[in-house]
């Protein structure tokens, strides 16, 4: 019975979200049709970009895209915090506006700031007009300080505080309850164990593990819960946070970081000392310092590869439709969403647990001790 409500549930969500990628596919093709293009004198129905839909979502931005609406986008602004030449400088993002020359810019105490690419820039003191380079970023113009609460600092913000809720709640759970765990507690108690004793005790140690878990299960929780935000198409869904290399970076520098402080006399030695004839030192020893940096490296690209690659693959096969202009595509097109949803939801867990696993596997091959 349970088995069969949780069919259900993906069921459901995947129908749900095939009405929203149709949604936004029919609001995208409309808006297209009455958009005025501001780089043009005349008027003239603008041609469905594959790349361009596919660029939008997986990058980052400073407002949630939510629908068209004649010709109109409806967004949900962020704050924007910068720290200009002048000092702090805040505002919604809804603040910025096109100019006469289709720039979009927003003027804020005496400082002018110009939006490209989703990237915002300062224009250059006694500068008033903005000069382009091949009209994408501004010529005259420096890059503050961006501390703006964008669409992936936005989903990292809420899928922390969605764990922080979530354990929190089993704490209190264990606290007032000494039987078997209920509800909330006794989902997630089955993945911590989990975690504990296929991941973190065969690769660490049973005497070492103890001291990881904290981290590997921050790791798996966080990376799992933001891949499945991010297979939501529509808000507070539809970032792409884990798609983006430098969070994936940042994960894995510091499963480095952790790994090199923890490295033990045994690591050190094989790194720097390794058991080969030492007339192959001078070869062996640089590929060992080099494998200390391929590993986080492998690390970042795995995550950062797997997770766009899937958002890329369903993007596409929606805009399938627009190519061949025709709907007769449609049900063919949406059997394969379909499968591909339901495929990112086995992803979505399974990206989680291979990057604990392989945290887990480096930091146990720095505190192995030495059994020969």
């Amino acid at each position: 019975m349970v088995l069969a409500t949780k069919h259900i549930k993906i069921f459901f969500s995947a129908i749900i979200m095939l009405f929203s990628f149709a949604q936004f596919a029919n609001a995208q093709e409309h808006g297209a049709e009455k958009k005025e293009d501001i780089h043009q004198s005349n008027q003239e129905e603008k041609e469905f970009s594959p790349s361009e839909l596919i660029n939008d979502h997986i990058g980052d931005s400073h407002d949630f895209h939510i629908a068209d609406w004649n010709g109109h986008a409806i967004s949900m602004p962020l704050p924007v915090i910068l720290l200009s030449k002048n000092g702090l400088v805040t505002f919604m993002s809804s603040e910025f506006h096109h100019d006469n020359r289709g720039v979009v810019v927003v003027e804020k105490n005496g400082e002018k700031f110009v939006r490209a690419e989703e990237q915002i820039y300062q224009l250059n003191d006694g500068e008033n007009a903005v000069v382009l380079v091949a009209e994408e970023s501004p010529k005259n113009a420096s890059k503050p300080l961006d501390f703006s609460i964008t669409k992936n600092v936005f989903s990292m913000l809420m899928s922390s505080i969605i764990l922080l809720l979530l354990f929190t709640a089993v704490a209190r759970s264990y606290k007032n309850n000494k039987k078997a765990p209920k509800g909330i507690a006794g989902f997630l108690e089955p993945l911590v164990t989990f975690v504990r004793d296929d991941i973190a005790i065969p690769n660490i140690g049973e005497k070492k593990y103890a001291r990881y878990m904290p981290y590997l299960l921050t790791v798996f929780f966080f990376v799992w819960v933001n891949n499945l935000i991010g297979l939501v198409p529509f808000f507070p869904g539809s970032s792409n946070l884990t798609g983006n290399i430098v969070f994936t970076g940042v994960l894995a520098f510091i499963t480095f970081i952790i790994t090199t402080l923890s490295g033990n006399k045994n690591y050190w030695s094989h790194i720097l000392s390794p058991p080969v004839p030492k007339a192959l030192y001078p070869i062996m020893i640089p590929i060992e310092i080099i494998g200390m940096f391929t590993k986080p490296f492998a690390l970042m690209i795995r995550l950062f590869a797997n997770i766009t690659a899937g958002h890329i693959i369903i993007l596409s096969l929606v805009s399938l439709i627009f190519i061949f202009k025709t709907v007769a595509i449609a049900p063919v097109s949406a059997a394969f969403v379909l499968f591909m949803s339901v495929l990112e939801l086995l992803v979505a867990a399974l990206q989680a647990y291979v990057f604990t696993l392989l945290s887990a596997l480096f930091i146990g091959q720095a505190v192995a001790d030495d059994h020969h």
